[in-house]
């Protein structure tokens, strides 16, 4: 574990701001989606108008005849779109420019298909039903804290989503607004993901790219009401959900979140378990029999190195 130096935390501690500060002003300029104007009505005075506003769909609500009243709204309307219009440009620029700054001075080391994975659950809104679980976790507490790990504690081809079947109905409805299926959010990344092929059919739960990446969506144990097998859309195409063991604890657990930033400067918010959780489950996983002892001995390593993490470097955590 090597700490990062001056000159990269600084760079982290500004890209952060302007990262988070454009996800505020993307919210903010979500309540003035759409429009606002003023229908002409049979007559051509002005009491005459009515004031109308759009949806980015195309709907139209009318908000009643041209008063001081309405005339008020449509004043403060537009007044809140154009600033938020100018914030957004502004901040987007900034943050090419931070990202231009993480490159050259070597901020992240994230791949960044995993960074474009994450950017597109948060635009989605689908990412508050997600939970980064098992290796890439690494990524946000080293970020935390400002430390750099053994490539060996690292080293993985995949990254596992933990679902969180509680709010499966939510995530439906979501899911059907944005795509046709959660492996087509994946292709919107990544054209080249798909379904296993018939020789790995037992691997429902994992979408593989053309560089053998794999994106693996698990959830907890069936319990109480819990379906199961469960798949995440009705398209032809599409993720059967594993169930894994002790899944539970970890959707349980309290959260943590952490941006992440990628070898090419791009950055992301990943959610995923409290470091204790990871210490404690990683634990609980390399003391499991029939668990492969390579596998156990990276648990073990990971392991340790979050809990110095947690002891020299976020003791506020």
């Amino acid at each position: 574990m090597q700490e990062l130096s001056p000159a990269i935390t600084r760079q982290y501690i500004d890209a952060v701001a302007v990262f988070d500060a454009l996800a505020e002003a993307t919210e903010e300029a979500a309540q003035v989606r759409g429009g606002m104007y003023w229908h002409a009505g049979p007559a051509s005075s002005p009491e005459s108008k009515y004031l109308v506003r759009t949806t980015p769909a195309g709907a139209e609500t009318s908000l009643g005849p041209r008063t001081p009243e309405t005339q008020a709204i449509y004043d403060k309307f537009t007044q809140r779109k154009q600033i938020s219009t100018e914030r957004l440009t502004g901040l987007k620029a900034a943050l090419d420019q931070q990202q231009r700054m993480n490159r050259a001075l070597r901020v992240g080391r994230v791949d960044p298909l995993v960074v474009a994975l994450l950017n597109r659950l948060a635009s989605t809104h689908l990412s508050e039903h997600f939970r980064v679980v098992g290796t890439h976790a690494l990524y946000a507490y080293e970020a935390a804290a400002g430390v750099r790990l053994d490539a060996d504690a690292l080293a993985t081809r995949d990254i596992d989503l933990l679902w969180d079947t509680r709010k499966r109905i939510i995530f439906s409805t979501q899911l059907a607004r944005v795509d046709s299926s959660m492996l087509g959010v994946l292709k919107k990344v990544d054209p080249t993901f798909r379904m296993p092929a018939l020789k790995r059919k037992s691997q429902k739960y994992t979408a593989v790219n053309k560089d053998g990446f794999d994106v693996d969506i698990i959830r907890r144990e069936q319990t109480d009401d819990d379906p199961h097998p469960i798949k995440l859309s009705d398209a032809d195409e599409d993720f059967w959900v594993a169930q894994a063991r002790r899944a539970s604890v970890l959707l349980d657990s309290p959260g943590f979140s952490a941006v992440i930033v990628a070898t090419n400067g791009t950055m992301a918010r990943m959610n995923t378990v409290h470091p204790a959780t990871f210490v404690t489950f990683k634990r609980w996983m390399a003391g499991q029999r029939d668990r492969d002892p390579l596998k156990r001995r990276r648990d073990v390593l990971q392991a340790d190195a979050v809990q110095a993490m947690l002891e020299q470097y976020l003791p506020q955590v």
